[in-house]
């Protein structure tokens, strides 16, 4: 009994000691924003129990309104999320939910509020910009800021802190059915996109976390998360380039890993990727967040790990800061079991509590009901994203200059096909039906057109089976018609919306690249009525269609362009917009063809003593045919026409330290303004290691009139030409480097070279 006494005492003065000095200071040092954020970060962790650090670690979705209370019962977590009210509905119980975490929880730790938005924010009724492979499309990286400047309003109006994007996966895999939300196969253009697209959400202090890191969009066999094999050098050259140009230049608070692994180690559960590599060689300084399920996967998938503890453990071991999936609630019992050191876990939270202090969690308000109904999808961002849709459309085919439509000549137009009366917005969309909230190429033509031309509809067939019983009804309406437009490709549905029949998106991979379903054979039958045709691909990766190119009078592509994807598609056909879109991933000839693109090293095409093959008479590598793509990347047709009057180089011996500038005069030799991507690509002739045959270094988009001419300047660093050599050290060799101008990677207009010492 004395002892108990004794007991109660000696907390009775700690209580009061600890009240005290809590009751002297204005605030605590955390909380005093004109405190540099390391103290504050010390103080407050100085105040927080393991318990309290393990639910840093941890995402808690938050639930309705109505739920606060019970689901987070008086505790704070790292990060929550939301993915099914609107965009004023998640705005009021955000701010509920955020003063519910600064009052109701013992030290007022706020939440990091995280939401998809790689093509705008996924809260419904918010503004819905074309999928990643149509912003790569665009060429245009100064727009695909502006983009996400706009969604960074909205995020910042609804109170959403992180956006789980952008991917800076390599199209390279076409098979993968994530390919839709990649930029494209090439490193450099996926670096120039991703860097943009993040520092507009930065703008408004809003952390994009750059995703899979690493290698995750080359999978084995084009499964999803299957692995991926490479080595060192290409794992440098390739998969690391985009994320150490955006570590460099934007400093992202965050990163995501990935479900795959390289070379048969698990990513997730890699101190060597995750630790060595991100933060040493890459400098990252932010917290890493584990993709869905990531974690637990290192026990259930990879079997890396023997129980969920063990998984936990290594993936925290290994740099993994914030988990999704439950496993770190593990973490708490593994510390006071001795099993975990506690230090990973306060490294893990300081990184987690840092970045919300950089982002003025601790001292601002968060988000604003009244702001989301005023700048929420609003004209302007509804007009930017038709801006980007137009930008990205592709123009493969135009033979004989059959667009723009000459609606003096074709009165009726038969719109059939599939995709024609759908707008396909791809995975990671809204959570509510496509058609409710975007334009389909029948809604925007109808729209467009007016009474100018008759319009006559029929799907034909759908864009999965092989029923082909309305193929003949698609075939009458073209009849009865004076020209064609068939909408054919794929379909992706996500998050929320049923996956049924979908032929790409996440988790959708292909064995087989030729058009799904009948689509081809309904193209042939309505080929067959020798009406003009005009073959429209809506999809989210380059299909197998080589007698679509050799017998459509043009062939257009839309990525999936977001709600405005009808208004661009009808406007570029009845020429109120000229295409400039260029491939950013190229075609291939059939399946077996890939992978098919265009930086490939010199030995992976023809020899010069090769043939190209055909079914009647085998010759070549391939003996059937011939290995190079379809159409090939960089390539994208326009309205008008562009000369290459002449190229200048500000030098032509130089060393690695130095910038060669080079300046292109491109002249407008048609009738219509025209944007044009000027490209610059670069071949080392004698290098030590294979690099490729060509590699973009640098681009850009300008407007062009009708009879000017325009003077472009772009800027080569010669560090970006750097290889890995034999003892993997990066290095700028010397000697004689090609500098190809053109306007595509196959349409290359001038060549220079330059030394280099």
């Amino acid at each position: 009994m004395c002892t108990n006494k004794f007991i109660l005492f000696c907390m009775g003065i700690v209580m009061s000691v600890s009240s005290s000095a809590w009751a002297g200071d204005d605030i605590p040092l955390y909380k005093d924003r004109t405190s540099p954020i390391e103290k504050r970060v010390d103080d407050l962790m100085s105040r927080m129990t393991l318990h309290e650090k393990v639910l840093q670690l941890q995402n808690r979705a938050s639930g309705r309104l109505d739920e606060i209370d019970r689901i987070f019962s008086g505790e704070s977590y790292g990060t929550t999320h939301e993915m099914s009210m609107s965009a004023y509905d998640c705005a009021v119980m955000y701010k509920e939910l955020q003063h519910y975490m600064r009052t109701k929880t013992r030290l007022g730790i706020p939440l990091l509020t995280s939401a998809e938005g790689i093509q705008g924010i996924i809260q419904n009724n918010c503004t819905l910009f074309p999928h990643a492979l149509a912003q790569g499309s665009t060429f245009n990286p100064e727009l695909i800021q502006q983009m996400t400047e706009a969604a960074g309003e909205e995020a910042k109006a609804i109170g959403i802190h992180q956006i789980l994007s952008s991917v800076f996966d390599s199209a390279r895999e076409l098979r993968w059915g994530r390919i839709e939300e990649t930029y494209g196969e090439d490193p450099y253009l996926i670096a120039e996109m991703g860097v943009a697209f993040i520092k507009g959400y930065q703008k408004h202090r809003i952390t994009c976390m750059p995703k899979h890191f690493v290698a995750h969009g080359t999978p084995s066999g084009g499964l999803n998360c299957a692995g991926v094999s490479g080595g060192e050098r290409e794992l440098r050259s390739l998969y690391l380039y985009p994320f150490r140009k955006a570590i460099r230049e934007t400093s992202p608070w965050a990163v995501m890993t990935c479900y795959s692994a390289y070379d048969g180690v698990s990513v997730t559960g890699s101190s060597y990727y995750m630790t060595d590599i991100l933060r040493g060689e890459l400098g990252f300084k932010g917290y890493t967040y584990s993709d869905w399920g990531s974690v637990e996967r290192l026990m259930t998938f990879h079997h890396a790990a023997g129980c969920r503890e063990e998984a936990a453990r290594m993936a925290l071991m290994a740099g993994v800061d914030l988990n999704i999936d439950s496993t770190y609630e593990t973490l708490e019992k593994q510390v006071e079991e001795g099993r975990l050191d506690v230090a990973y876990i306060d490294q893990a939270v300081r990184r987690i509590l840092t970045v919300k202090f950089e982002l003025g969690l601790f001292d601002e308000t968060y988000g604003d009901p009244k702001l989301v109904k005023k700048g929420v999808r609003n004209a302007e961002k509804v007009a930017l994203a038709k801006k980007v849709a137009d930008e990205s459309a592709v123009l493969l085919e135009n033979r004989n200059d059959i667009l723009p439509l000459d609606l003096n000549k074709y009165k009726s137009v038969a719109v059939v096909g599939p995709n024609s009366n759908q707008a396909v917005l791809g995975d990671y969309a809204w959570t509510m039906g496509d058609t409710k909230e975007a334009v389909s190429l029948l809604q925007g033509l109808q729209e467009s057109a007016g009474d100018k031309i008759m319009i006559r509809h029929a799907e034909g067939c759908d864009w999965w089976s092989q029923d082909k019983s309305h193929i003949a009804e698609a075939v009458e309406v073209v009849r009865n018609s004076d020209i064609a437009v068939v909408a054919v490709g794929t379909r992706s549905t996500y998050l929320g919306r049923s996956p049924k029949y979908s032929t790409a998106g996440e988790g959708f991979d292909l064995s087989s690249l030729e058009l799904p379903g009948v689509q081809e054979e309904l193209l042939k039958e309505i080929k067959k009525t020798g009406k003009p045709m005009i073959v429209v691909l809506i999809a989210g990766k380059p299909l197998a269609m080589p007698w679509v190119k050799e017998n459509a009078d043009a062939v257009l592509v839309q990525w999936y362009a977001g709600e405005q994807q009808g208004c661009t598609l009808a406007d570029i056909l009845l020429g109120k917009v000229n295409p400039s879109g260029k491939l950013n991933v190229s075609f291939p000839r059939s399946t077996g063809n890939t992978p098919c693109f265009y930086n490939h090293f010199v030995t992976d095409r023809e020899e010069s003593f090769d043939q190209p093959g055909t079914p009647e008479e085998p010759k070549g590598h391939y003996i059937f045919d011939k290995p190079e793509p379809l159409w090939n990347f960089g390539h994208g047709k326009s309205y008008t026409t562009f000369d290459y009057v002449d190229c200048a180089l500000s030098d032509t011996l130089l060393v690695a330290s130095d910038t060669l500038k080079v300046s292109v005069t491109i002249k407008n030799t048609g009738r219509r303004d025209g944007k044009e991507v000027v490209q610059l690509y670069v071949r080392d002739k004698v290098s030590t290691v294979a690099t490729p045959i060509q590699q973009l270094k640098a681009f850009q988009k300008v407007l062009v009139k009708p009879g000017e001419s325009q003077c472009v300047e772009l800027s080569l660093p010669i560090a970006e030409l750097a290889l890995y050599n034999a003892k993997m050290e990066e290095v700028v060799e010397p000697g004689d480097f090609e500098i190809q101008i053109g306007a595509a990677s196959d349409d290359i207009r001038f060549k220079k070279t330059i030394t280099i010492n």
